[in-house]
């Protein structure tokens, strides 16, 4: 069984070979004890996706505590929907968040960003398929508040790109045409900007269709175990 680290820079080496275009594989480290985080930082693992804010604050602050060089060489992402009430937390601890799914979230987090002074990035969050069970913007919604979207920066608040994820059951023609949508909309109207898309499932479809960030956490980690 390979290492944390092995398997990590496996899935980039291989990826690599296939794919021309620069990418970062996020390690999904949620609900891994900090043990498993230690572990990984130490086989030269130095970027962590999180979805809990509470267990990764507990997390990396005691990660960067043991070792002091961990604040300028991991970057963090959160991984789950950005809340409202949540999002000053985000603060020192992310780097980016890759669920903004709605304007009057977007509105919150600019404001805060202007008051912590303290920067992060940010991905749109797209429901490219329809379903009630996924929150985020349509692609027509992106499209009808274009030129809102590009004025909703300041100095500490910047606009990755958009995040996307393929139907909840896994049907890989959906998956490819969820990444299509997405991959399309950027080529189309935001060709600057990046694309979240791709899990431990699908990551290889995501790339297909230009992702720049990869989700993957199973493959690295193994399965969660969620506790309650």
């Amino acid at each position: 069984m390979p290492t944390l680290g092995e398997a990590f820079f496996s899935i980039e080496s291989d990826l690599k070979k296939k794919f021309p275009h620069p990418f970062q594989v996020i390690a999904v480290s949620k609900t891994k004890p900090y043990e498993t985080i230690r572990q990984a930082y130490l086989e030269g693992i130095r970027c962590f996706g999180e979805n809990y804010i509470p267990e990764a604050i507990e997390k990396f602050t005691k990660l960067r505590e043991e070792f002091p060089e961990a604040k300028e060489c991991v970057s963090l992402h959160h991984i789950g929907p950005t809340q409202s009430g949540t999002i000053r937390k985000l603060f020192g601890v992310f780097q980016f968040t890759h669920g903004v799914g709605s304007l009057s979230t977007l509105s919150e987090l600019l404001k805060r960003a202007d008051k912590e002074k303290k920067l992060i990035r940010y991905f749109l969050q797209c429901n490219l398929t329809g379903e009630e069970s996924k929150h985020g913007f349509s692609i027509e919604e992106i499209l009808a508040n274009r030129d809102l979207l590009y004025k909703s920066e300041n100095e500490f608040c910047k606009w990755e790109g958009f995040m996307g994820m393929g139907p909840s059951d896994g049907n890989e023609v959906g998956t490819r045409l969820a990444f299509q949508r997405l991959s399309d909309l950027r080529k189309e109207h935001f060709p600057e900007k990046k694309l979240s898309m791709g899990m431990s499932g699908d990551f290889e479809s995501a790339m297909e269709f230009g992702a720049d960030y990869l989700r993957i956490g199973s493959l690295i980690f193994g399965e969660r175990s969620y506790v309650g």
